[in-house]
């Protein structure tokens, strides 16, 4: 997939913060907002360092942008397909655009998102599979507690 500059550089950034997630020992999910190529803000995955279950990387992303009147324009970021919350959140707050880097791992909330007039781009970027694939089978109790799958 052909990605402009704007969402090279978006993309960039999102993977970053997975980088940056999974070196805090937390889950190397990343996400960042841009709006007319300018960053608004950029997060990742904080449920382990900050104990707070809901603190997802689209969250936090959305948490660093903080208070808009309308998130029209906008392009959110993520290394990972959405989960149901993070995918409300879109949805409320009105996001036109969702680029993400992969859905093998964890297919998410996309076909949710499109219903709702999203547009939605997977890129397939092996890195972020990587990323998930390593952790996954590292800490499969921690992936499961972010899920919300419970272990027999």
């Amino acid at each position: 997939m052909n990605l402009d500059a704007h969402d090279r550089a978006g993309y960039a950034i999102a993977l970053e913060q997975a980088r940056l997630g999974a070196g805090e020992g937390g889950v190397p999910i990343g996400s960042s907002i841009f709006q007319n190529g300018k960053l608004l803000g950029a997060g990742r995955n904080r449920r382990v360092q900050n104990g707070d279950p809901t603190a997802h990387g689209e969250i936090d992303a959305l948490r660093k942008v903080g208070r808009r009147a309308s998130y029209a324009g906008t392009t959110l970021y993520s290394t990972l397909a959405p989960c149901a919350m993070c995918a409300g959140s879109i949805i409320l707050f009105g996001i036109p655009r969702v680029v993400v880097g992969e859905d093998e791992n964890f297919p998410g909330e996309l076909e949710l998102l499109r219903s709702r007039g999203v547009d939605v781009v997977v890129i397939d970027d092996p890195k972020a599979t990587a990323l998930m694939e390593s952790f996954i089978t590292e800490y499969p109790a921690l992936w499961n507690e972010d899920i919300g799958v419970e272990e027999n």
